[in-house]
Parts: structure tokens; sequence; C-alpha cells
């Protein structure tokens, strides 16, 4: 059977997402994040050399990282997939296509980046450390998401609000594999971003996966999507 390897709020919510709107039977093997840390456990690293999660395992195969996760998922399981996801990898020259590759691309190529950076400037000055280098920490991540993370970070989210004004789904009018890709960076962008209740359209989108029983049983099943800040 296969088996996800889950680490809890993490990205590999956006696979049970997928397993649960595909109605695969899977088993769910969850890990915790080390309480002070917060990074994946080492038993991770038993199952993939690089210790990350997303990973499933199906059969002798070992597969990594949640875009090529979809994928491989996509390929193996989409010919049973419920009508409204007919489109879940849109035909070859069409734009839903060329949508849908750009959105698997932006989720980790571009927009996750900055997420990650704001949660680490925010969370870094809590960390034990001397006193009197407190201050400083303090000072120097505000700046680091002042001068360069924040202004990104919206640049985003109003990007991502406009296409969505436009489109109901990331790669048109059918829910396609962009939309769990970016199913986890829209929650954190939402949870985490300055300013983020100004993109109704965005808010939109998410009320709109948070709705979809699939999603609901993911989240039953995996937990919360992204940690507090």
């Amino acid at each position: 059977m296969l088996t996800v390897h889950h680490l809890e709020t993490s990205r590999s919510q956006r696979v049970l997402w997928l397993l649960e709107e595909l109605g695969v039977p899977y088993a769910l093997k969850r890990y915790a994040r080390d309480p002070r840390t917060r990074l994946a456990p080492p038993e991770l690293k038993r199952i993939h050399p690089l210790g990350k999660s997303p990973v499933i395992t199906d059969g002798d195969e070992v597969i990594a990282e949640s875009g090529a996760i979809l994928e491989y998922l996509a390929e193996r399981f989409g010919d049973q997939a419920p009508p409204d996801l007919a489109q879940l990898e849109p035909a070859r020259g069409t734009p839903a296509h060329r949508q849908n590759r750009f959105w698997m691309h932006y989720a980790e190529g571009s927009l996750m980046n900055w997420l990650v950076m704001k949660l680490v400037f925010k969370t870094l000055p809590t960390q034990p450390m001397p006193f009197f280098v407190r201050p400083v920490a303090r000072a120097v991540c505000g700046q680091a998401q002042q001068k360069l993370v924040d202004p990104n970070l919206a640049t985003a989210l109003a990007f991502m609000d406009e296409h969505l004004s436009r489109h109901t789904w990331f790669a048109g009018d059918a829910l396609s594999l962009a939309d769990f890709q970016m199913s986890f960076p829209v929650e954190a962008a939402l949870s985490r971003a300055e300013g983020a209740e100004r993109h109704p359209h965005l808010s939109a989108y998410r009320d709109r996966i948070r709705a979809r029983p699939a999603y609901q049983r993911a989240l039953d099943k995996g937990g919360p999507v992204v940690m507090g800040t």
C-alpha cells in the first residue's frame, strides 16, 4: 500500500488532500517536529536521505518533493479521478496547461522562498541566545522583513489576488495540480504576510479549497496546515 510520511504542519498536507480527492487508499505515518527547533525528526532520514517531508513510498518507489509526488499520483491514479478532477493535468498546448505549469513552479520556486524567510526572521529573535545579542538580532531581522521580505510578499499577494479575480482556480475554471501545489503557500501567505486581509479573491480561493470535503478529511488526518507564528 502507498504510504505518506507526513510531517505535522508541512507541505505534505497537499499530498493528503490530493489522495483524498482521488479516493486512493493509503497509510499515513505521522512525524512530530522537534518541540524546540521545529525541525523534522531524524527518523525521516531512514525513509529518504534528505530527511524531509513529504515523502511517499509505493512498493519499491520512494518519492520526495511535493511537486514530483503530485505528478506521480496524477500519472498513477489520474484515470480514476472524479469528474471535477478531469483537468488535473490539463491537455498540453492549452492555456490551462501553461497556467498549471507556471503555478506548479511558482509555488516553490518563488513564493515559498519569501514565506520561509518571513518565518525565519520572525522566529529567530525568540530563539535562545545571549541576552546582549537579542536586541541586535531583533533589529536585523526586523529590517530584513521590512526592507526585503514584506515588499516581495506584498507583490506576490497582489499578483495572486489579481489572477484569482479572473479565474476560479489557478489554471482556469477547473481544479488542477496547480491548486494542490499552491494550497500550502496560500494558507501560509494569508497566515504570515502583512495586509493579507486586503486580498479578497485570494481569501475566497482559500475558503473554496477549505470547503471541499476531501480537504477537510486531509485536515482531520494530518492536522493543521501551518504552524502558529
